[in-house]
């Protein structure tokens, strides 16, 4: 007994088990659900503006052999309902005006507005695209008594179409109509319809298959031809009948500059009556029950959800497009400002005689904290024994449980001093180093990179000058030879040092790397040292010693080459914290913007500028793929293409000027459009992660990354000879 029972909890254990291990992790659902929703979104705009399954076609006129000689000879409005073949006409001295393809916002209540203005009727042939848009114009119709009639969803030529796709256009007509003003309707007119005589064996099935259906079908039997725009004059005359006989007279209240119809109207309307015209609605002119149904129940909740679904899809997309306006114009300017500046810094630090101030010449202190480094930390300290620069190496193992510590004391090598301490982070781990340290200049490194002979050299000569308090150094991806690597690579050299140009000649650098950056004791100790109160201490020291009015410049010949991210699950997790960390910062240090003196330079340019740049900008990012998608998918493809490809160039630019400054190869760059297509997605999910934790108040973990020691010591000190990797 016992043992079934065993069994059956062993393999309920993992069926719970199976189930954990496919359920999707929530820091990608909720990324996809927005996608999704926005996606969805674009669609049903796309859907209501005639973008998405219209059909533009026109048939052209054919034979009317298969039409009936009472339907080519007989009157306006056409009913087949029933298996009937019979027309109907107005009345003498009653004029039907019908008014096609709106409800426009700016020309229908014009319209309106000139009828109840001359107490006239009309009927309005309103397409579903347009009542779902505008569907308070469509109950004003209803209120102010004119009749509504059908004119399809989109406006397609009906001859072209299915029987299935001919009911799918006049069910989402009548939900919008439904939705707009609770009503159902009888009357119909087809797009693109004439004359009763100009009816042809490819109008007439449709015609017979709309009347059983239910509907009449309404054409005309007078033509103002408004739509060609040929003067208030023309447009009265063509719309007048002879003779004082009845007539259904066609016009627009939408599909352009309709100021002709409108002033013509107003002189047509009182015209006419003076001459003992009606105007009336159709049913009432043919003395015939309402064309409108009251609709209810289901069908009525059916329409307003409709309704209020393409209203919450017309704001969106609106605020997207906003938001599509507002990145592209973040990223030119920010493509502009790097290009610039980055050209000013070059020309500056490369001119002959260049020189921060008197050349530094003493000792300095490097400081690794380490964690679990044993399979970097060798070449870590190896590389700096190479050092061009006095140093000495404090090598602050943070509780690693992996023998770091053991393996540098191994190495027995002079300057080279271990600390040990229980895990508490690596703010906690810099902080006693910094105790430590000997000297007045202390530089700090991770466990997992590699310096050049003359990093070391580099990194100090700005303090020269005694208002540096901080330099940062130029961080490289000494793994760049995978595909991931290779996207790493682009970004650092484009997308941090290139930065980090720019912020220098602003004066308002955000970030020390923790790759490769140095520091005065003195200012590190007045803003308290290392703090562990975000997860990024890098920028958060960084923006601390702005506000106590330190100047904070960037080393481009100061290199170290790091380990980056080689799998997609290691890369999620250091940009989560690197973005989250950063958020935390700007939170931090937000009083910065209201400052005064030396310290709020960074505050009025530095702190919007990475605020915009860093987190708002990569924000609203995914807008340009997703209506890029959304382009290509369903128009205008070509136009939507050479934009892409026009960013994609001035990227492309940027990443081969940053390039050139740092002395890299070109060869990298041929993965950059495939970096735009794949690697900026995952970063766009990772912030708006980091957004969604922020916003909801979680809490990030610090995570340890796995190493796998693949940068090997410096060969030399160019960029040409490069860390064995």
């Amino acid at each position: 007994m016992a043992q079934p029972a065993r069994r059956r909890r062993a393999a309920a254990a993992a069926r719970d088990s199976a189930v954990r291990r496919r359920r999707v992790p929530m820091r990608l659902m909720l990324p996809s659900l927005v996608l999704v929703a926005m996606m969805a979104m674009l669609m049903l705009r796309g859907y209501v503006h005639s973008e998405i399954l219209a059909d533009h076609r026109i048939q052209p006129e054919a034979s009317a052999s298969k039409v009936p000689d009472e339907i080519l000879d007989g009157g306006p409005v056409i009913d087949t309902r029933g298996g009937r073949h019979t027309t109907l006409s107005v009345p003498d001295h009653r004029l039907v005006l019908t008014f096609d393809d709106g409800p426009d916002p700016e020309w229908t209540p014009k319209v309106l507005d000139v009828l109840k203005k001359h107490h006239a009727h009309a009927v309005f042939f309103v397409t579903g695209t347009m009542a779902s848009r505008y569907p308070d114009l469509v109950r004003r119709m209803v209120d102010e008594g004119h009749e509504v009639g059908l004119h399809t969803f989109n406006h397609p030529d009906l001859s072209f179409q299915s029987k299935k796709r001919i009911d799918w256009e006049l069910s989402q007509n009548q939900l919008a109509l439904a939705g707009a003003a609770g009503i159902r309707t009888s009357l119909f007119r087809p797009p693109y319809s004439s004359f009763s005589d100009a009816m042809d064996d490819k109008s007439w099935p449709v015609t017979e298959y709309i009347g059983s259906r239910g509907y009449l079908t309404v054409v005309n039997n007078t033509d103002s031809e408004d739509w060609k725009k040929p003067g208030v004059d023309e447009i009265i005359r063509r719309a007048t009948p002879e003779g004082g006989k009845g007539a259904i007279v066609l016009m627009h209240d939408s599909g352009g500059d309709r100021s002709q119809t409108v002033r013509a109207l107003d002189r047509f309307l009182p015209d006419l009556q003076a001459q003992g015209y009606r105007f009336e609605n159709l049913t009432g002119a043919l003395s015939a029950p309402s064309a409108h149904t009251v609709v209810t129940g289901v069908d009525l909740w059916k329409g307003k959800a409709w309704i209020f679904l393409v209203g919450a899809a017309e704001n969106i997309t609106g605020v997207l497009m906003v938001g599509l306006a507002v990145i592209g114009f973040l990223v030119i300017s920010r493509f502009v400002l790097m290009l610039l500046l980055s050209a000013l810094h070059a020309r500056k630090v490369r001119r002959r005689g260049f020189r921060w101030g008197p050349t530094i010449t003493e000792p300095v202190s490097v400081l690794v904290p380490a964690y679990n480094e044993a399979k970097c930390i060798e070449n870590t300290v190896n590389s700096l024994m190479a050092s061009e620069h006095p140093i000495e190496v404090l090598v602050i193992d943070d509780g690693s449980s992996d023998g770091t510590a053991r393996i540098v004391e191994a190495m027995g090598l002079p300057n080279v001093r271990v600390i040990r301490q229980l895990n508490a982070g690596k703010p906690a781990a810099l902080n006693r180093g910094i105790a430590n340290a000997r000297y007045d200049i202390i530089v700090m490194m991770d466990g997992d990179t590699v310096f050049e002979p003359a990093t070391v050299r580099e990194l100090v000569q700005p303090f020269g000058d005694p208002k540096v308090g901080a330099v940062a150094g130029n961080a490289k991806v000494g793994n760049r030879d995978s595909l991931i690597g290779a996207w790493q690579h682009i970004e650092y050299v484009m997308g941090f040092n290139l930065d980090r140009r720019m912020y220098d000649v602003l004066g308002c650098m955000p970030t020390i790397p923790g790759a490769v950056g140095a520091f005065r004791r003195s200012a590190l100790e007045r803003v308290g040292g290392m703090s562990d109160d975000t997860l990024a201490e890098d920028t958060d020291i960084t923006m601390a010693m702005h506000r106590d009015g330190w100047k904070v410049v960037y080393a481009e010949k100061a290199r170290a080459w790091t380990e980056a991210p080689e799998t997609v699950q290691q890369l999620w997790s250091q940009r989560y914290r690197w973005s989250y960390g950063t958020m935390q910062a700007i939170w931090k240090h937000r009083h910065a913007v209201v400052e005064r003196g030396v310290s709020g330079r960074f505050g009025r340019v530095g702190l919007p500028f990475v605020s915009l740049f860093m987190v708002v900008a990569p924000l609203l990012a995914p807008l340009i793929d997703v209506f890029l998608l959304y382009g290509i998918v369903f128009g205008p493809t070509q136009k939507t293409i050479v934009a892409w490809l026009g960013v994609l160039t001035i990227q492309a630019v940027c990443a081969a000027y940053a390039f050139r400054l740092d002395g890299e190869r070109m060869i990298h760059l041929i993965s950059l459009p495939l970096q735009q297509i794949l690697y900026r997605q995952l970063m766009y999910v990772v912030l708006l992660q980091s957004w969604i934790t922020a916003l909801t108040g979680g809490r990030l973990r610090w995570q340890k990354l796995r190493r796998t020691g693949v940068v090997g010591a410096p060969a030399g000190g160019t960029n040409e000879r490069r860390p064995v990797i």
